[in-house]
């Protein structure tokens, strides 16, 4: 019953209508998610009624929180109703249409073109409610709030606009009635909901039941919270198909620990490894974190506080008994139970990757391709896991295969004979890292050098100094320390060969330069650029100026090989050759390093006059 003199007509914003449109036309080959999405949203709401009730216990009242399915074949509709908290007017605009959330938005870039994978992102992008139309030709939602005395009905077919209107509906909740298109009939069948209830809602904690035209409704579920079951009688199936409800990954978890803990704490974790990274995984201003419940009331879906920045690809919840029912966010932070709970849940984690690393090798390194980047982190943010954080480290390096990742402590293992650092070189990419010319001397000494190419380990080196008692020593700083164990010709000697070199060098590249030194580690190169020995690394420098982050002040150090052709040839060389040879030497170690020259012009002009100049020593000469 409704009030026609009250309807209203609306127009869905353009990223839903395309969104209703892929649903009505393209997700087929997986349709039968539509009840899982539905009755997901309908446990949201029966939780957030609890939550509510905390504070407001008579909103609650006497009836039992469920979830109730009703077919009717002679209408052709399918009723998922819920006594949750349910929705007002402006909720239903909000939530059912008008707005188009980022959620929409992200949804629709994130689309491969696999209808089978496509089907199962619904539920990760918050537009599960649309899945509806992939099985209903119209769908109707009446609706009324707990603490709200107007029923609100809202109804489409989809098609780019739907209806508002007053509704009468004494009980609180809300109920979607999907008009079913007539190859959708089969989930009017008692026996395919049971089977999809069963297979998809099995572990919601509340009574899904089946309201048939006669007789009792039939229970569907086990109607009790999932983690509070004892393990003995749980199936990795079991712990799959939960993960799934809660995350609505279509993918299994590489992993997951289920622990209850009693004694001081008392509270139940149960944590999950994704296999796939969200769409959010690097906003870290998003909302993170497991799922919050207090004597298995739902707190909050993201309860950043109990798990640090660096685990946040981490899914699962906790819930205990040792927080009050109203606790906040406000209350979470800086809470000394939470404190506790979050160090034991990161113990929990870093104990279930290294059961991971060390039994399943290559589901590790499947973690480690797709999160390994934040988990780093870790070595910047947690001081007190930070060699934990980095005994799970994975590293390319100097002796490894292309695609071969290893550890800290197989890089310890392999030192050479005297070496009693870790070597490592920050670069663009893995291709940039081993062609530098900063390797060039480590290699003819046979030290393994790390090479690490995300723009994050910048931060970690700056915060891991040593590892095991080693310190960790960057190739491409002007360490004495370092040169002093690379083998090299009779420096002496050399160096007074080449002193007027270095000064006329230091004239011509003026302030571009902090100084000019001949090198010790350069074997194949010609010239290399290095960081002062504090200063910062010339990547690192790159790094904050593209992020417009403000910069020292500091020049890079020029390093020349004195054995290379082009170098010797600078004792000879006269003045206008001189400058076009120094541009060249400065150029092809700005290039080296994978930065960008400050004048290319320039240098292709030097490069050029050298290239012209040898040609014309090289023309035989005309005698007339």
């Amino acid at each position: 019953m409704s009030d026609t003199s009250t309807v209203e007509t609306r127009e869905f914003q353009t990223e839903v209508r395309q969104l209703l449109h892929l649903m009505i036309h393209s997700l087929y080959s997986n349709r039968e998610i539509f009840l899982r999405e539905l009755v997901s949203n309908a446990s949201d709401a029966c939780d957030k009624l609890r939550f509510t009730a905390i504070d407001q216990p008579e909103l609650l009242g006497a009836d039992a929180l469920a979830i109730t399915l009703m077919p009717d074949a002679s209408a052709g509709t399918l009723t998922i109703k819920d006594n949750g908290i349910g929705m007002s007017r402006d909720e239903v605009i909000e939530n059912l249409g008008t707005i188009a959330r980022s959620g929409t938005k992200r949804f629709m870039e994130s689309l491969s073109g696999d209808q089978k994978k496509d089907s199962q992102l619904i539920g990760q992008f918050g537009v599960g409610f649309y899945s509806a139309f992939i099985v209903a030709d119209r769908v109707t939602v009446l609706t009324k709030r707990a603490d709200v005395e107007e029923a609100v009905r809202w109804e489409s077919t989809g098609e780019g606009e739907f209806t508002l209107e007053r509704a009468f509906k004494t009980d609180r909740g809300t109920e979607v009635i999907l008009h079913l298109r007539d190859d959708a009939k089969e989930y009017l069948e008692d026996y395919r909901l049971r089977a999809l209830i069963q297979r998809y809602s099995d572990h919601v904690g509340l009574p899904i039941r089946l309201q048939k035209t006669e007789g009792e409704p039939e229970m569907l579920n086990q109607g009790r919270a999932f983690w509070t079951r004892p393990k003995a009688e749980l199936k990795d199936e079991d712990y799959q198909a939960f993960y799934k409800h809660i995350t609505h990954d279509f993918e299994t978890p590489l992993a997951w620990a289920h622990h209850k803990v009693e004694g001081t704490l008392e509270y139940t974790s149960l944590l999950y490894l994704p296999q796939r990274a969200p769409f959010d995984l690097w906003d870290r201003d998003q909302a993170r974190g497991v799922q919050l419940y207090v004597k298995r009331v739902f707190i909050m879906d993201k309860a950043a506080e109990l798990l640090p920045a660096y685990l946040r690809f981490v899914r699962g919840l906790v819930d205990t008994a040792d927080l009050p029912l109203n606790v906040s966010r406000e209350i979470l932070q800086g809470n000394r139970t939470v404190d506790k709970i979050r160090s034991a849940l990161v113990k929990r984690v870093l104990d279930m990757l290294d059961d991971l690393a060390k039994t399943r090798g290559e589901d590790f390194i499947k973690f480690w391709e797709t999160f390994g980047a934040v988990f780093k982190e870790g070595i910047i943010e947690d001081a007190g896991n930070r060699e934990r954080v980095a005994r799970l480290c994975r590293f390319a390096s100097t002796t490894a295969q292309a695609n071969e990742l290893g550890t800290l402590d197989a890089y310890i293992e392999r030192m050479a004979e005297g070496q009693s650092k870790i070597y490592y070189l920050t670069a663009d990419s893995l291709a940039a890292a081993r062609n530098s010319p900063h390797l060039e001397g480590f290699r003819a000494k046979g030290y393994e050098v790390l090479l690490l190419t995300d723009r994050i380990d910048e931060w970690v080196v700056a915060h891991l100094n040593e590892y095991q008692g080693k310190p960790l020593e960057s190739v491409a700083r002007a360490s004495k320390d370092v040169e002093s164990e690379i083998e090299t010709p009779d420096k002496i000697q050399l160096e007074e060969s080449f002193k007027t070199v270095v000064e006329r060098l230091q004239g011509v590249l003026g302030a571009r330069v902090e100084s000019v030194r001949l090198s010790s580690r350069l074997t194949e190169s010609p010239s290399c650029l290095v960081a002062s020995e504090h200063g910062l690394s010339r990547r690192l420098e790159d790094i904050l100026r593209r992020s417009g982050e403000a910069v020292p002040d500091s020049k890079p150090i020029l390093e020349i090989n004195g054995s290379h052709p082009l170098v010797t040839r600078l004792q000879q060389a006269a003045e206008g050759d001189f400058a076009d040879l120094a541009e060249l030497l400065y150029g092809q170690a700005v290039l080296a390093e994978g930065a960008q020259l400050d004048d290319p012009s320039a240098f292709v002009k030097s490069l050029n006059a050298l290239v012209l100049g040898a040609a014309a020593e090289q023309a035989p000469r005309i005698i007339v």
